[in-house]
């Protein structure tokens, strides 16, 4: 019995590869557009300019902030310029926004020494520049930081122990290999403190403290720091230091040395409760789909600590590309072909959602979506696509990835990944698909810290992106049928 049922898993299994493989060798593949795509896109591009646009120029893009206000309004007239139609900014709800317009951390003794540190996105700005001996509590209980009482008010506080536990692991690299692989996020270490950070943080807040500071779990200066946008009003400044700088700190407090610091967090908030998506597209022809829509999108939006390039800055401008370089060859999709720039992304795919709420209400709505095509997570080149379970799916983006080997594509996997614009237009049934890319540097060096700067991206791997999304998009406005839908999926 047992080798029968070895040899019925054996069979579904060969029975599973040659179906997969009939469905590719079925597809269609139009050699004269991806050769056209590869020649627009890789002799005449563009995207390198959109990049450092975004990067050098513009900067961070904190959802909210007026420097996300701007990107998505030089976006649009890029849009516009290229001659898209329909261009436009949709806003949806977000809370009130904000910016930083000046930070100071650096010790004044025992001697000068500027430290690495970032104040968290929707931190209360600092009264004044505050000036002193830091309060260590890490080691304390509650009760005991409240006893110090009027030493807190104003006061610079070391909130956690020393960082002794670092994200020093990227995640693997899912487009290697041929086996199944494990996705998602790896864990970042939390501080450690004797009591909880809230309790922390809500007591200090209590007895008006100046300014909390705290170590990150990164490590040779790098810093991750992000925020919380339902941060309270009233509540105590807050600022992440590089470890190897806060652990400094605590030692000379521990060993009685005279250390004194400046501090001063300069923040603002900005009264406009609205965040905005970013849509243009090249309208379908044929009367029979052009209801249908391929969309394409990447999110717009980054923290705030340096420029947002390999989060999503490289994925923003690849996208953008993508769209200049079909509108530049003037193709006739028989489908619609839109794009979509999300904004609050990092806030938990809020724009995405706010998209799927009000265009995606029922079915028939979820039919006329074709697919999805997101690009985020990583850096470098795109290799393929999570193909979130949808084995019928993979057969035909396999199919598509052939004529782009050359350009260095690898390959689909059926595994899924969340945490990304993809994810709300999957949960209610609509083929949605992103990306892969590399992660060598990514988790535990740009993501979401302050070395997130334009000299991790190169422009090849920028050209690249943008011509595989460019072909694939192509051929899902152009294929016969629609993608098929995960077995499983449907409205949840």
């Amino acid at each position: 019995m047992k080798t029968r049922g070895i040899l019925m898993v054996v069979a579904m299994l060969i029975v599973g590869a040659w179906f997969h493989a009939r469905l590719a060798a079925q597809e269609q593949i139009d050699q004269k557009m991806v050769s056209a795509i590869k020649d627009e896109g890789l002799r005449r591009s563009e995207v390198a300019t959109l990049f450092h646009r975004l990067t050098d120029v513009i900067g961070a893009r904190l959802t909210g902030s007026p420097a996300h206000v701007e990107a998505a309004r030089w976006a649009l007239d890029q849009f516009k310029t290229w001659g898209l139609a329909n261009p436009q900014l949709e806003p949806f709800e977000f809370g009130r926004g904000w910016s930083l317009e000046k930070l100071t951390v650096e010790m004044s003794a025992p001697r000068y020494m500027p430290l690495i540190g970032y104040a968290e996105a929707w931190s209360a700005p600092t009264s004044r520049m505050l000036t002193g001996t830091p309060l260590y509590v890490g080691d304390s209980t509650i009760d005991e930081i409240d006893r110090l009482g009027t030493r807190l008010r104003g006061a610079i506080v070391l909130t956690h122990r020393p960082q002794t536990d670092f994200l020093r692991a990227d995640r693997m690299q899912p487009s290697e290999g041929t086996g199944p692989v494990q996705t998602g996020n790896p864990p970042l270490p939390s501080p450690s403190s004797a009591a909880p950070t809230a309790d922390i943080l809500a007591h200090l807040r209590t007895q008006g403290a100046g300014v909390a500071l705290r170590p990150g779990a990164m490590e040779h200066g790098t810093v991750r720091v992000q925020g919380e946008r339902t941060t309270p009003d009233g509540s105590v400044p807050s600022v992440i230091l590089a470890a190897e700088h806060y652990n400094m700190l605590v030692r000379l407090v521990q060993n009685k040395v005279p250390v004194q610091l400046r501090v001063e967090v300069g923040a603002r908030f900005h009264a406009d409760t609205n965040s905005y998506n970013v849509l243009a597209e090249i309208p379908g022809i044929d009367p029979a789909k052009r209801d249908e829509v391929v969309l394409i999108g990447a999110h717009l939006d980054s923290w705030h600590t340096a420029t947002g390039a390999t989060d999503n800055a490289d994925g923003a401008a690849a996208t953008m590309e993508a769209m200049r370089i079909l509108a530049a060859l003037k193709v006739r999709p028989r489908r619609t072909i839109r794009v979509a720039l999300w904004g609050g992304e990092e806030q938990g795919l809020l724009g995405a959602r706010a998209y799927v709420n009000q265009h995606v209400k029922d079915e028939t709505a979820r039919n006329r979506i074709a697919v999805y095509l997101n690009d985020d997570p990583g850096s470098g080149k795109t290799y393929g696509y999570y193909m979130q379970q949808n084995a019928a799916a993979k057969a035909i983006f396999d199919a598509w990835l052939e004529p782009l080997r050359d350009v260095g594509v690898r390959r689909n996997v059926i595994e899924g990944i969340n945490a990304t614009d993809h994810v709300p237009f999957d949960e209610v049934g609509v083929p949605g698909f992103t990306t892969i890319k590399d992660f060598r540097n990514y988790d535990t060096r740009t993501r979401h810290t302050n070395a997130d700067l334009a000299d991790a991206v190169t422009d090849d791997d920028l050209k690249q992106s943008a011509v595989v999304l460019a072909s694939i998009a192509w051929h899902a406005a152009m294929r016969d049928q629609p993608i098929p839908r995960r077995a499983s999926s449907g409205a949840r």
